[in-house]
């Protein structure tokens, strides 16, 4: 008992008050008439707050567990940043820009959408260039011919050649190379 009275008179004015006002909190959540002690929002901020102020806020904490404390300010903070994050991507643009994009690289289908954004800067349009190369147009590729198509165009120039090794009576070995040509199958 001695010791703690001593402890407790070297400790610094805000140390004690913070104590203070810890334990004072503490109680009047007991006093009120509830058989369940209830932490309202207010009481979640007040220890949120002291706990980030003051170091040894968890000497005095007896109605919740620190742990719960520690939760309590990660899911401020997770509602924090779901709260910042709310709004997504970049703003829109005039509909006047998009067919004014989609117009030049109509005109321009050799042009990609680094050379469409400089010409938009040489007008004085500020636009990104991945805006830029969302809004233009997709020029479809010619479809790429069959494998059967490639055969019968082609069959007259295949050649398959095969290389092999073949074992005589006599031991010997015999080297075949075979080449077919296509043209006639």
């Amino acid at each position: 008992m001695v010791l703690k009275t001593l402890i407790s008179n070297a400790r610094e004015r805000r140390e004690l008050a913070l104590e203070n006002l810890a334990l004072r909190q503490q109680l009047a959540v007991l006093k009120a008439k509830q058989t369940r002690p209830r932490l309202t929002r207010a009481d979640r901020l007040f220890w949120l707050f002291l706990s980030k102020h003051w170091a040894n806020w968890r000497d005095s904490l007896h109605i919740v567990q620190p742990a719960t404390v520690i939760r309590w300010h990660r899911q401020g903070f997770r509602y924090y940043w779901r709260w910042k994050s709310r709004r997504r991507g970049r703003p829109s643009i005039e509909g006047e820009l998009r067919i004014l994009i989609r117009e030049m690289s109509r005109a321009n289908p050799l042009r990609g959408a680094l050379r469409i954004h400089g010409e938009l800067l040489k007008l004085g349009i500020e636009v990104s260039q991945a805006t830029v190369s969302k809004y233009m147009v997709r020029h479809r590729k010619p479809s790429s011919q069959s494998w059967k198509t490639f055969l019968e165009n082609h069959a007259s120039e295949l050649v398959s050649l095969d290389f092999l090794t073949v074992p005589t009576a006599t031991f010997r070995v015999l080297y075949v190379l075979v080449i077919l040509g296509h043209d006639r199958r």
